[in-house]
């Protein structure tokens, strides 16, 4: 080799070799993944009564804003249920005033009674003053103490009948027990009938969705899928070795096989307390004599800053973090 090589292939090397000290410190400092996939919440629709399908105002993969009326449930049967339970409050409602009717009735048998209970006691003493003093007989005076003994017998049965007047009855007004239950009973009905519309919960798109008008749907049985629009986000498996240097709140970016040459901005969120194998249906079993060390993968979620619609559930990703930014 003469010094002409030797001129040109030290630096050459120099240059490789800091070449790549600044990569491995670069990619340190920058953990990154491709086992990466593109998420947004997924509501599952469902129905809360069961009934036969009015109409349907929206086809598959629709786009719809929060509010928007989806499908109708025929409302008929739960509005003649609505009637019966209007129909039976009025009537509870009657049967309170006709009890309450009753306990003012026995309030007057009782003011009745007491009085006459009152006045056969001033008669009897009276009675008992004239036979002491010899003018009455003895038995006008038996007379009078028992005419006293059947007011006062008169007055505790009016006071009885008051007390069951009212307990029959029950409380007044809205506080009476029975009021109450039709009162209950009447805004489930109506909140059955306000069942029977199905609006989107959320601004999304509609999925999986193929109903048809006459189809029979059950309460709490899924209907479809909505996707919702605003949230975007990554979930990342990241190597074990790579989170000690992860933070949330660091800055991400992203790039999607779905869009490419084209780069999103995001942020860490947060970081899974356990590794995909831990939450899996069937952990690894790991006591075994052919054992092998294999690298764990955490999950770690980074927020799309600036999200556009064609960014779908389940796309392949690939997630850059830069651990330098505090």
């Amino acid at each position: 080799m003469n010094r002409r090589q030797l001129l040109i292939g030290i630096p050459v090397v120099a240059v490789l070799a800091g070449g790549g000290w600044w990569y491995q410190g670069y990619s340190s400092a920058h953990p990154s993944t491709s086992d990466a996939y593109l998420g947004r919440h997924v509501v599952r629709i469902a129905a809360q009564v069961s009934g036969p399908i009015r109409s349907v105002l929206v086809h598959n993969n629709q786009q719809v804003k929060a509010g928007d009326l989806l499908l109708t449930i025929d409302p008929e049967p739960f509005a003649l249920a609505v009637g019966k339970a209007e129909a039976q409050l009025q009537q509870t409602k009657d049967s309170l005033a006709e009890a309450e009717a009753r306990v003012g009735a026995a309030k007057a048998q009782l003011s009745s009674a007491k009085a006459n209970a009152e006045e056969a006691e001033r008669h009897a003493k009276r009675i008992a003053d004239l036979v002491a003093k010899g003018s009455a007989s003895a038995d006008m005076g038996d007379s009078a103490e028992q005419v006293k003994l059947d007011a006062e017998g008169a007055l505790d049965r009016a006071k009885a009948e008051l007390v069951a007047a009212q307990a029959a009855r029950g409380a007044l007004g809205a506080e009476n027990a029975a009021v109450k239950a039709a009162q209950v009973a009447l805004e489930q009905a109506r909140l059955n009938l306000k069942h029977t519309r199905i609006s989107a919960p959320a601004d999304g798109v509609v999925g999986d969705f193929d109903l048809r008008p006459g189809g029979y749907i059950s309460a709490g049985g899924d209907l479809f899928a909505l996707v919702e629009s605003r949230d975007v986000w990554v979930d990342a498996n990241f190597k074990e070795t790579d989170l000690p240097r992860i933070r949330p709140g660091q800055p991400a970016s992203i790039s999607v096989d779905l869009l490419p040459g084209r780069e999103f901005k995001g942020e860490v969120e947060g970081l899974s307390p356990a590794s995909g194998s831990a939450f899996s249906l069937l952990p690894a079993e790991n006591a075994t004599g052919n054992w092998v060390k294999v690298t764990q993968r955490f999950a770690v979620r980074i927020r799309v800053l600036n999200p556009v619609p064609a960014l779908r559930v389940g796309a392949s990703a690939e997630v850059r973090v830069d651990t330098t930014a505090e």
